[in-house]
């Protein structure tokens, strides 16, 4: 009998664990910005760097991945997500210090130089999130954009 129990309850702790697992292999960004429908990536310019997850930022490497996205341009959700509170990029405050925790379609990812209407509750694909920040006041001349950084740092490149 206790074995039975023990199997049993093997049997539904593997299955809720497995629930929990999804795969976002297939998983895609829908358009982040207004004005960059394709998702336009941010390239290299030669005061601030490349764009790209991994790039070079001095001795440190760049954690995410940056979509063009003018200032003041409405910032929508790529697919269904839950907002789960603000994120900040910068320990010191700025003028696009500000951002937001998100997850759906089995990934946590932030959105880093966004003002969100709001820090919590669900979007449903293409609802605003909030506006890009004013980044051209704190780094003039660089290709204005949202920053697309993984909760756990990994690469966003193949979702886009």
């Amino acid at each position: 009998m206790i074995m039975r129990l023990y199997i049993l309850f093997s049997f539904l702790l593997l299955a809720v664990i497995c629930s929990s697992c999804v795969d976002a292999s297939g998983v895609t960004f829908g358009p982040l910005c207004s004005g960059n429908a394709s998702n336009r990536k941010r390239g290299c310019d030669t005061k601030y760097g490349c764009g790209n997850y991994g790039a070079g930022r001095g001795n440190r490497k760049h954690m995410g991945l940056d979509i063009e996205c003018a200032d003041g341009a409405t910032v929508y959700a790529p697919f269904d997500v839950k907002l789960n509170g603000k994120a900040v990029p910068y320990k010191n405050n700025n003028a696009i210090n500000d951002g937001i925790n998100l997850s759906g379609e089995g990934l946590c990812f932030k959105l880093f130089y966004v003002k969100p209407d709001r820090y919590t509750g669900t979007l449903k694909k293409g609802q605003k999130i909030g506006s890009l920040l004013p980044m051209q006041s704190v780094y003039p001349g660089i290709p204005s954009h949202v920053h697309v950084q993984m909760c756990d740092k990994s690469d966003p490149t193949k979702y886009f």
